[in-house]
């Protein structure tokens, strides 16, 4: 019996309409050979494959992308205000920043850069001068320290104390304990000529924060001590300033500038970090693409399916119009079989991602060098966006394939179909 014959006689039920009707009685309906279940079946997997891959790729590349922001949050201040500050501009800054209804915790700093030389090695790193009890509460060095004290930092006035990053200290053999020179490029003027600055410092603790860039080229000292070393007496280069939201972070240094003046350089953590943050955004957007490419593949299965079946049911097609079917109802047919095909590979694929997502998340999997990536084990964060992104191109990539077999269909002539069909 046709598929024509069988529509006359089983009406659809249940308030479905003609077109899900016929593409359901299409699916289930038994065609010639295996040929037809095997092509359905790779359509399916195919964009299972696509979607899981896409998915299960986004969210690891969330997850290192939250671990690197945790990591750089952790040593660096939300919002961090540059400038002299000694005597009352300090005060100043500090007034401002503690007005600030956004900002939970401020603390002076005094950066500048010197050369380190520890058993004849040299490198150039950035000093920090902070004030511990203050320090630690606007960002997580605290936390960080591997070895030593951080109250060693004012234990000898003469020969003050410093903290260096784990990568530094080992690059300079310089251990807890040792000492090491530190030289300022700005030095002092003297009568003599220009002689550089230069300041003994031993080395009272290592700190991991786990992001590369400040383990190899930051130190840290007391407040005192690097305002001395600077040359900057009893102030201050800049604020580091916590917030109680960080997404706050855009609109709070905007209020803070606009309270400071452009005497002041108000920076977010996002500014200062705006290069790795895109180039993170831009590989992940660039991965989407790529492996949407995948879905695309798969979804050319599903219109050589449709091909295929709008061959073999020329006849039924031919029938359907002879009974008053339009173009746009036979159109819409084969966009509804191709939606069913591709959404049962969408589904079964966003199933098999979040699978692979907690796998990948919970069990050692895959075990990454800590001395490297300082991870052990590979992050995974799925986001519902993302989610939702990869359902969506999912989706309308399946029914663009749909578009030329269902026009195929559509223009079949009724009187042909019947008579060749």
């Amino acid at each position: 019996m046709s598929d024509a014959s069988r529509l006359r006689r089983d009406p659809p039920g249940f308030a479905r309409s003609f077109e899900v009707f016929v593409a359901l009685r299409y699916l289930r309906a038994k065609r010639k050979g295996l040929f037809a279940l095997v092509t359905t079946s790779i359509g399916v997997a195919g964009v299972t494959v696509g979607v899981a891959a896409l998915l299960t790729t986004l969210s690891v590349m969330n997850g290192f992308q939250t671990d690197i922001q945790k990591k750089i949050i952790g040593a660096q201040a939300h919002v961090t205000v540059y400038g002299s500050m000694s005597g009352a501009g300090r005060e100043h800054v500090a007034a401002a920043l503690a007005a600030d209804p956004a900002v939970a915790a401020a603390a002076p700093f005094v950066l500048g850069q010197a050369i380190i030389n520890s058993k004849g090695r040299s490198l150039g790193v950035v000093l920090k001068g902070l004030d511990p009890a203050k320090e630690f509460s606007v960002n997580d060095l605290g936390k960080t320290l591997r070895e030593g004290d951080w109250k060693g930092l004012r234990s000898d006035p003469k020969v003050p104390g410093i903290v260096l990053g784990e990568e530094l200290a080992a690059n300079m053999n310089a251990p807890v304990g040792s000492q090491v020179v530190l030289v300022s490029p700005q030095g002092l003027s003297t009568p003599m000529g220009y002689i550089p600055q230069m300041q003994r410092f031993t080395v009272v603790g290592v700190l991991h924060t786990g992001y590369y860039e400040y383990d190899a080229t930051t130190a840290y000292t007391s407040l005192e001590a690097a305002a001395k070393f600077f040359s900057v007496g009893a102030g201050a280069t800049g604020f580091g300033a916590r917030l109680k939201d960080l997404d706050m972070a855009d609109a709070a240094g905007r209020r803070i500038q606009g309270k400071l003046g452009y005497t002041f350089v108000v920076r977010t953590y996002k500014q200062m970090n705006r290069t790795l943050f895109a180039a993170l955004k831009l590989e992940k957007a660039v991965m989407f693409i790529i492996l949407t490419l995948i879905i695309l593949v798969a979804s050319l299965n599903i219109a050589s399916n449709l091909i295929l079946l709008g061959v073999e049911k020329t006849r039924d097609i031919g029938l359907l119009r002879a009974m008053g079917a339009t173009p746009a109802q036979v159109r819409r047919i084969f966009w509804t079989l191709g939606l069913l095909i591709g959404g049962a590979g969408v589904a079964s694929g966003i199933l098999l991602g979040l699978g692979l997502c907690y796998v990948i998340g919970h069990y050692p999997i895959v075990e990454l060098p800590s001395d490297i990536y300082y991870l052990s084990q590979v992050p995974v964060a799925v986001e519902l966006r993302d989610v939702a992104a990869v359902t969506l191109s999912g989706l309308f990539l399946a029914i663009l394939a749909t578009i030329y077999p269902a026009t195929r269909a559509s223009k079949v002539n009724p009187v042909e179909a019947i008579h060749y069909g």
